[in-house]
Order: C-alpha cells, then sequence, then structure tokens
C-alpha cells in the first residue's frame, strides 16, 4: 500500500512539472508576441466585404500582421482590429485598402505608402492607432471585382453555342467510351500481355548479355576469340612448315636440272657416258712398218 501511494504521487509531481514548463512556455511565447506586435485598428466607411477574423495585413504587399476582430460600429461603418509588428513604418497618410487572392479569396488589409516625415498614426481614446480607410479605393476594388465577373459573363454569353457544342461533344466522347468498355479493358489485357512479354524478353537479353559469369554473350564471344587465337597459330605454324617444304620442292629441281641423271643411275652412278669415255684412257697409235 505504501509503494502504491510514493507512485501515485511521483506521477503526480512529474505532471505537475511538465504542466508548470508547458504553462511558462505559452506565457514566454504570448508575452514575446505582446512586445512585437500591437493594436491597430483600422475603420471603413462602407461595406468590407471578404474581410474575417484571421485575415492578413498587408504592408506595400509584405504580410506584418493579422486582423483578430471584425465589427459593426453602425449600419455604414465597420471597425477591424488587427495586431501589426511594431517595426512597421505606418504614417498619418498610409493608405488603407483591401486586397483579395483571387475572385473567391479571403480580403486582406492592405496597407501602403506614407511620407517618412509624416506626422505618426493618430491615437484614440483607450490609445490604439487608427487609420481610416479610403472609400474611393474600396469603391475601385469592389467596381474591379464586379467588372471582372461581367467579363466572364460576357464572355460565356457570347460563346454560349460553342460551350454547349463542347459539352455535347464530351458528353457523347463519355458515351462512347462507357460503351466500350469491354473493349478497352481488351485492349488493355492485350497490351499487358505485349508488355510482360517485352519484360520477359528483356530479361532474357539481359541474362545473355550480363549475369554472374558476364552472360552467355559474352562467353560465346570468348569462346570465338580463343578458337581464332588457335587457328591463328595452327595456321602460322602450318605456313612455316609449308615454305620449308616449298624450299626443298625448290632445292630438289635445281638439282635435278643441273645433273638429271642423278634421278635415273643414282647419286653413286650419276657419271654420264661421255664423262666415262673422257675418264677412260686412249691407247697409243701404232708403229708404221720399217723398209727394206
Amino acid at each position: 500500500m505504501e509503494t502504491r501511494a510514493n507512485y501515485v504521487l511521483i506521477g503526480s509531481f512529474t505532471l505537475a512539472v511538465i504542466a508548470a514548463a508547458f504553462g511558462f512556455v505559452l506565457w514566454f511565447q504570448s508575452l514575446h508576441t505582446t512586445k512585437l506586435r500591437s493594436p491597430l485598428r483600422i475603420v471603413f466607411e462602407g461595406p468590407a466585404a471578404g474581410l474575417r477574423n484571421g485575415g492578413s495585413v498587408n504592408f506595400n504587399g509584405i504580410r506584418v500582421g493579422e486582423v483578430i476582430s471584425v465589427k459593426l460600429d453602425n449600419p455604414r461603418r465597420v471597425v477591424a482590429l488587427a495586431m501589426v509588428e511594431n517595426n512597421t513604418p505606418l504614417r498619418k497618410d498610409t493608405l488603407v485598402g483591401l486586397e483579395f487572392q483571387g475572385l473567391t479569396g479571403v480580403a486582406a488589409i492592405s496597407l501602403k505608402g506614407g511620407e517618412e516625415a509624416a506626422p505618426p498614426v493618430p491615437l484614440a481614446e483607450d490609445g490604439i492607432p487608427v487609420l481610416t480607410a479610403d472609400p474611393n479605393a474600396l469603391q475601385d476594388v469592389t467596381e474591379a471585382i464586379r467588372g471582372t465577373l461581367q467579363n466572364i459573363n460576357r464572355v460565356v454569353a457570347d460563346n454560349q453555342e460553342a460551350v454547349k457544342n463542347s459539352l455535347h461533344n464530351l458528353e457523347v466522347f463519355t458515351g462512347a467510351l462507357s460503351r466500350n468498355a469491354q473493349k478497352i479493358d481488351d485492349v488493355m489485357a492485350k497490351v499487358d500481355g505485349v508488355m510482360g512479354k517485352a519484360d520477359s524478353l528483356m530479361v532474357g537479353l539481359n541474362r545473355l548479355a550480363g549475369g554472374k559469369d558476364g552472360g552467355e554473350l559474352f562467353l560465346t564471344v570468348q569462346s570465338i576469340r580463343e578458337l581464332a587465337e588457335d587457328f591463328d597459330k595452327r595456321s602460322g605454324a602450318l605456313m612455316s612448315d609449308g615454305r620449308r617444304t616449298l624450299g626443298d620442292i625448290s632445292r630438289a629441281v635445281n638439282n635435278l636440272d643441273r645433273n638429271p641423271t642423278r634421278l635415273l643411275f643414282g647419286a653413286g652412278n650419276s657419271t654420264s657416258p661421255a664423262a666415262a669415255s673422257a675418264s677412260t684412257p686412249t691407247p697409243p697409235p701404232a708403229a708404221p712398218p720399217r723398209r727394206q
């Protein structure tokens, strides 16, 4: 029982520490934000269409704050309260208006211009600076939106027949697709089959050209190269033997041309009859008879 009480005490203390740390972070962040931003009240003498809480406050196109509240001061007046960065160069002659992101986007408060030598923004009774929007600028924005919508309506009206034909063609096309859905599925199935065969072919080519030992194609080329090298060696030896044989034949023909009897009588009887008669000694001539 005592051990369980200790666990509960330790858990409660840990949760308290975490909550205190979380609260300190939130307090420090809110304090830091309060130091960086200050309130600004903006008065619209007319409608402020599209303006709502969380909208941006832009100075020369750069976001410097956000709207935190929008309310009606009277039937013709809208008052917006925003938090704006303290380093924003606001002046008494700063122009205030509305800007939109697209035709259906949320409106943002637009702050522009102001002379550096101009006095600061005047303060209200509660100490909050107040700027009044230019009604002409708001009217210009409204007129621009209205003109854009009118232009779109005019374009659609002028091309009503073309738009109708386009929609009809689209309907016909989708109907054709719906009627030929089975054929399209068959075509896609055939395409898948062809792609599968192509994948198999690529795998076979990869196995032929690549692989662990360089591939079958590499082994075939290597075998052909070894066969060519062996044939080159053997043909070299054969040509050398043929060259020696031709040399022997040439010498034999030359010897036969110089001594043809060698072929008939052999090397021992190679002496010709003329040579034999030449080698036999000639007898001396007979003496003449004496006279008596």
